[in-house]
């Protein structure tokens, strides 16, 4: 009789269910070592974004360097464009340039492997509002190179194609990017006009219940405390990761698609040690 006092979970079964098999779906395909070993919980701080530049084209220049070793990328032959210039002259984004990688596609291993075939390079259009906004820019920047990343596996995510853009948001949050989309996943539209540019926010799919959840799963699998990721998000999503960590925790079985035993074997306590 007192069941409506229980709290609901943060997510229905179905959305936890796919969340937890798309993490799995980039675990088999994206390199589970990398994200085990060398993946880090990407902070919006100077620890991981240091510096300035006098200009837009070199802020977004300078963030996207940043983003790109974070994600393990920095050997792609990338090449940063203006969306709003790249739109004006009419020009079109290959989804699946015409670049393939004999070695890791990614990580510390990849760093002096370069692609085996370049003959085209991942054009990464950057928004220059949203320089103002560098949690949606960073966010935006992953999103692009997770769909790169994406196209360069053979199995599709769970739930297909029409799934995609979710999916590819989640393997940038995989990659260790969850702040920022949680952060960014919802924005207010209150407040003086000079507090809102509407030009600077980013298109979210995952919802910020989806992208807090997914960031909890990312600390659960690499045994990161919550208290190192509460102070960097915003304060109305804390509830809700704090949640998401308790229930991942108490749920073992939850997880079981995702244990490193899964992608290390016998040797994952060594790893992970």
């Amino acid at each position: 009789m007192f069941s409506f006092l229980s709290k609901q979970p943060i997510l229905d079964a179905d959305a936890a269910a796919w969340i937890l098999q798309t993490y799995a779906w980039a675990l088999r395909n994206y390199d589970a070592r990398v994200f085990f070993t060398e993946s880090v919980l990407v902070t919006p701080t100077n620890q991981h974004f240091p510096g300035r530049e006098n200009s837009v084209e070199g802020m977004a220049s300078l963030i996207f360097e940043q983003v790109r070793g974070f994600a393990g990328v920095k050997h792609w032959p990338c090449q940063l464009v203006n969306a709003v210039e790249f739109a004006e002259k009419g020009e079109e984004i290959n989804p699946r340039p015409q670049i393939s990688f004999a070695g890791p596609v990614r990580g510390n291993a990849a760093l002096d492997r370069p692609p085996a075939v370049k003959s085209e390079r991942f054009v990464i259009p950057f928004n220059p509002h949203q320089v103002i906004k560098p949690e949606a820019l960073i966010a935006d920047y992953a999103h692009i190179i997770a769909h790169y990343l994406g196209a360069l596996g053979t199995e599709l995510p769970p739930g297909g194609e029409e799934n995609w853009p979710y999916a590819t948001e989640l393997l940038a949050i995989y990659m260790g990017f969850g702040i920022m989309f949680a952060n960014s996943a919802y924005n207010y539209r209150g407040g003086c006009g000079s507090c809102y540019n509407p030009l600077a926010e980013r298109k979210a799919y995952l919802s910020q219940d989806e992208a807090t959840y997914a960031l909890a799963i990312f600390c659960v699998l690499k045994n990161i405390p919550g208290k190192s990721v509460l102070p960097h998000l915003k304060s109305y999503l804390r509830p809700c990761f704090k949640r998401s960590m308790k229930e991942l925790l108490a749920n073992t079985t939850l997880l079981a698609q995702c244990r490193p035993e899964l992608y290390y074997g016998e040797k994952a306590k060594q790893v992970l040690a």
